[in-house]
């Protein structure tokens, strides 16, 4: 009962809305918000071993003695980040694969040797970019979940960028596209954001992406200037000896 109380007084005791927090309180929630998605990321705690994660950051932060022999069980830390980012990965490429090749049944859809899986939409006009053109793009970008990682749309502002400067997917995806046309791109972790992701960011390791893009606008790459020739030497006078 007592364990009750407690626990009750301390969340009436903590501010429940970003408003209610000092500038220095928003500061160390931003440290747990890190902490946690690291902690998602790379071992994808279940809320009971949570408990076991606040337990040993409690302790470590008020120098209390850490209740498991750390020379024993801090080595282990990294084996089982390790075991669980394989069954991550391993659950991750089962789900690209499903969605690739469900992709790949599509109308118009056609698969490269590089695993890109594109989807023309709506066809457009001209010519098609080069690698090294800047490219002007509307772009959704969703993982095979259909949970949405970034947009343009939602920021009401294009992206513009040079096309070599990208993950190969949009690289190679992107080129077979004209100004006006939209297309589906289909991305397999190999050439998106690969077994890492974007750490600490919202594309987890091994993801399978989905893009639908609009190719907006293309300025082609200023060519390479010339180098400039040596200047001739002087013609030495014949009059000086």
């Amino acid at each position: 009962m007592k364990k009750l109380v407690l626990v009750a007084a301390l969340s009436l005791a903590l501010p429940l809305h970003a408003a209610d927090m000092t500038d220095d309180q928003k500061t160390m929630y931003a440290l747990g918000t890190v902490l946690g998605q690291q902690v998602s990321n790379s071992f994808s705690a279940t809320p009971a071993e949570l408990e076991f994660i606040k337990k040993g950051l409690t302790d470590a932060a008020s120098g209390a003695k850490p209740a498991v022999e750390m020379e024993v069980y801090g080595p282990k830390i990294q084996q089982l980040a390790q075991a669980r980012a394989a069954v991550k990965a391993e659950k991750a490429n089962a789900a690209g694969k499903e969605f690739a090749d469900k992709a790949a049944k599509e109308a118009g859809a056609v698969k490269s040797a590089s695993g890109l899986i594109y989807i023309p939409l709506k066809e457009g006009t001209g010519a098609s970019p080069a690698a090294a053109d800047i490219v002007k793009v509307n772009y959704r970008g969703t993982l095979t979940d259909g949970k949405e990682f970034d947009s343009s749309y939602a920021r009401n502002q294009p992206a513009q960028f040079p096309l070599n400067g990208v993950i190969k997917c949009w690289t190679e995806g992107v080129a077979k596209m004209k100004v006006g046309g939209k297309a589906r791109l289909v991305c397999p972790p190999g050439i998106a954001y690969g077994d890492q992701g974007t750490p600490g960011g919202p594309i987890p390791p091994s993801a399978t992406l989905n893009f639908e893009v609009e190719l907006l606008e293309i300025t082609k790459a200023e060519a390479p200037k010339a180098a400039a020739k040596p200047a001739k030497p002087a013609a030495k006078d014949s009059s000086k000896k």
